[in-house]
C-alpha cells in the first residue's frame, strides 16, 4: 500500500452524492461487556515583526551572538520573527464560524532568557491565519480575549461561534476567554489544520528564529491517559474491522452533510492526500439496533481516532482532548492478533487515515453515521 502524503492544498474538488458503499468486512467478535510528509506550505507574507510584542532589544542567537542593529533587512516573506494576519479575500467573513486556536510557549527565548509564547489561530480551511508572540508574563484569559477581539477588528470578521483547542493545560484560560465573549469552547484534537500548520511552522519558522533553542521540550505536552470503561449509551452490539477504497471514502465524505445526520469529515483537498483511488482505507464498522441514538451520542464527543491495542486485545476510542475509552475487546488468539496488527499497519501506511461507520446491520449498504479520522502524532511544540 502506498504511503499517504499530507500537504496543504487550496484546490477544492466537489464529488457527486452516492449511496454508501458496502465495506469489505473482516469478521470479528461482538462488543464485550464493560469489565507524512509535509511539502512546503505557501502562506501570505507576514505583516509585522514579532519582537515588537515581546521586547525592543535585539535577540541573541543560540550561540550567544547579538544581531547587529544595522543588519541587512530580512525579506518579509522569509522573516522567521514576523507575525501573520491574513484573510483570504475570496472568503465570506460570515462563513468563518469555527476557529482553531493554540496558545502555548515556543522553543524560542527572548532577551530575558524566557520562553516566548505564541497565539496561532486559523479556521479549518486556512482562509484565516493569524500569529502573534507574547512574553510569558502576560499569559492569561484577558490577554487571550483581547487578542481574539483584535483579530476580528483587524480582519473585519465576526466573533466565531466555536473555538477548538487541543491542549488540556490551557482549557481554563481558553474557556474563560471564550465564555466572556459568548463563544463556545470545544476541547478537541480534531484541529487538524492547526496541528499540521504548527508542524510546518516548526520546520520553517521556529527553527530559523534567532532565539530558537534546539532540543527544547514542549512546555505543555499532550495527554495520553489510560483508557476508561465505555459509557453504556455508547455500546454497539457488533463490530468489525473493515476497509473501503479511497474513492468510496471520498464519496462518503462528499455526501456526509446531505445524507447522514451524524458524523464528521476531513478536508481531503486541503490536506493534499496523495493515495491511489483503489487504495484500501481501514475503518471500524459498528452495528446496533439503536444505531441512530448511538450515532447521536457519538456525534457530541469530538471523535478523534481509533487504535487497535493488540497487546491487550482491545480497541481504544479517543475523543475530545484526552479522553480514551475501551471501545471493544476481543479474545486474543494468533488469528485475531494478526487481523488487528494488519488493521493498524494499514492505518499507518495511509498516514493515519481511517474511519468509523455506524450502521443498523454490518451487512447493510447504508450507514447512520460516518466519521473520517486522522491519527496524527503530537506537534513538535
Amino acid at each position: 500500500m502506498a504511503a499517504l502524503r499530507l500537504s496543504f492544498n487550496s484546490t477544492r474538488i466537489k464529488h457527486p452524492i452516492t449511496n454508501f458503499t458496502s465495506p469489505t468486512k473482516i469478521p470479528f467478535s461482538e462488543f464485550s461487556t464493560p469489565h507524512k510528509k509535509l511539502r512546503n506550505l505557501h502562506f501570505p507574507p507576514p505583516l509585522s515583526v514579532s519582537e515588537s510584542s515581546v521586547s525592543s532589544t535585539p535577540l541573541q542567537t543560540e550561540t550567544g551572538q547579538t544581531l547587529p542593529d544595522d543588519a541587512e533587512e530580512v525579506d518579509a516573506d522569509d522573516d522567521p520573527t514576523a507575525e501573520l494576519c491574513y484573510l483570504d479575500p475570496e472568503t465570506d467573513p460570515e462563513s468563518l464560524t469555527e476557529w482553531e486556536v493554540d496558545f502555548c510557549s515556543r522553543p524560542i527565548l527572548d532577551i530575558r532568557g524566557k520562553k516566548i509564547w505564541e497565539l496561532v489561530v486559523c479556521d479549518n480551511s486556512l482562509a484565516l491565519q493569524y500569529t502573534k508572540y507574547f512574553p510569558n508574563n502576560v499569559i492569561n484569559s484577558i490577554t487571550l480575549k483581547n487578542a481574539i477581539v483584535a483579530i476580528c477588528d483587524e480582519l473585519g470578521v465576526p466573533l466565531p461561534e466555536k473555538i477548538r483547542f487541543f491542549r488540556s493545560q490551557m482549557q481554563t484560560i481558553i474557556t474563560r476567554a471564550c465564555n466572556e465573549l459568548g463563544v463556545q469552547p470545544i476541547p478537541s484534537k480534531r484541529c487538524l489544520s492547526l496541528l499540521l500548520w504548527l508542524e510546518e511552522r516548526y520546520e520553517t519558522v521556529y527553527t530559523r528564529h534567532p532565539g530558537f533553542q534546539k532540543g527544547s521540550k514542549p512546555l505543555l505536552a499532550l495527554d495520553n491517559p489510560f483508557p476508561m470503561e465505555l459509557p453504556e449509551n455508547l455500546y454497539g452490539e457488533k463490530w468489525a474491522f473493515v476497509q473501503l477504497p479511497f474513492s468510496a471514502v471520498r464519496e462518503e465524505v462528499s455526501s456526509l452533510q446531505t445524507r447522514f445526520s451524524f458524523g464528521a469529515s476531513l478536508d481531503l483537498d486541503l490536506l493534499g492526500i496523495e493515495v491511489g483511488e483503489e487504495t484500501l482505507i481501514p475503518g471500524l464498522a459498528v452495528a446496533s439496533s439503536r444505531a441512530k441514538p448511538l450515532a447521536a451520542w457519538m456525534d457530541g464527543l469530538e471523535v478523534c481516532s481509533i487504535e487497535a491495542d493488540t497487546s491487550r486485545a482491545r480497541v481504544v476510542l479517543s475523543v475530545g482532548i484526552s479522553t480514551r475509552y475501551i471501545y471493544a475487546t476481543y479474545k486474543k488468539t494468533p488469528v485475531t492478533t494478526s487481523e488487528a496488527e494488519a488493521w493498524e499497519a494499514a492505518k499507518k501506511a495511509c498516514g493515519g487515515l481511517h474511519f468509523l461507520a455506524i450502521q443498523d446491520d454490518l451487512d447493510s449498504g447504508d450507514c447512520v453515521g460516518f466519521w473520517l479520522l486522522l491519527d496524527l502524532p503530537p506537534p513538535p511544540v
